[in-house]
């Protein structure tokens, strides 16, 4: 079931997109605004899983529809509907946020493949939220005392920062939740958190692991591989037990934070790469 709103001023194409909308589910919950003030209000008012919107409206315009709702439920997929709209226009809407825009008349094939997808796109979503909030329980610092509350501070302190911090303590300590705390926290919450366990890669691996390879570059590489280090750009690194990876590993691994940059295996040259890199041991290095 899909809380359904559909903006347009022309009653009669109103009801055209009901009836497509019901004949595609009838478990959709569909409400209908005929200008863009009315629109907005519904907006505020109620939680909506998509919105066809019309743009050349009385009152409000599609546009300012659009705006109004991607600063307040910017997950909320519209899809722009108008009759009066040239590609200047759809590549407007897209800029601003809007999932789609199609032209009247619209094509039924392509308008229910388009309703099908933000549905599913709001789905995805969801789910990724839902499942952010289950991670982020697992990672949740449970306990009061002097010592627990100087950790958080610490985390705190260097969370919103760029800075590289390595993690110290025995197995069990809650080296892993410190870690996600500080990314969590971070500028770069919204991006990749990547794990790797450094020690249980094997050391003639842990390069291509890390920093990827190109095909051929040795027996089993039957194809391009992108390494942790590239699937973690623009997000955060943790490396898990680094005193366990090997001192040419830990050469390469020092040139990628000097010069944010790093080369796959047999490849010829390098990839800028944008990562925090967090790193964790039980060992005194």
């Amino acid at each position: 079931m899909a809380r359904i709103l559909v903006v347009e001023d022309e009653k009669a194409i109103r009801n055209v997109l009901r009836n497509i909308l019901a004949n595609e589910s009838t478990s959709h919950l569909i409400e209908e605004a005929e200008d863009g003030e009315q629109a907005i209000h519904l907006l505020s008012e109620s939680t909506f899983d998509l919105v066809l919107c019309d743009i050349k409206m009385p009152k409000k315009d599609g546009l300012e529809v659009l705006d109004y709702a991607m600063e307040h439920f910017g997950d909320t997929p519209f899809v722009m509907i108008s009759g009066h709209g040239d590609l200047d226009t759809a590549v407007q809407c897209i800029r601003k946020g809007a999932y789609d825009y199609i032209a009247k008349p619209p094509d039924l094939n392509r308008l229910l493949t388009t309703i099908r997808q933000a549905l599913d796109r709001k789905k995805l979503l969801q789910e990724n939220v839902r499942l952010r909030k289950k991670v982020d329980k697992r990672f949740t610092m449970v306990g009061e005392s002097e010592a627990l509350e100087l950790v958080r501070a610490m985390i705190r302190k260097v969370a919103p920062t760029d800075a590289r911090v390595l993690i110290m303590g025995p197995n069990g300590s809650g080296k892993e939740i410190v870690a996600n705390q500080i990314h969590q926290l971070s500028a770069r919450s919204k991006q990749a958190f990547i794990e790797v366990n450094c020690a249980a890669i094997p050391s003639e691996l842990i390069e291509s692991e890390l920093f990827g390879h190109v095909k051929g570059s040795f027996t089993s590489a039957i194809k391009d591989r992108k390494g942790q280090f590239e699937l973690a750009d623009g997000g955060t690194l943790f490396l898990d037990e680094i005193g366990d990876m090997s001192l040419s590993a830990q050469a390469k691994v020092l040139r990628a934070l000097q010069e944010n940059q790093i080369t796959p295996v047999g490849a010829g040259k390098s990839i800028s790469v944008n990562v925090r890199v967090l790193a964790a041991t039980n060992k005194n290095l």
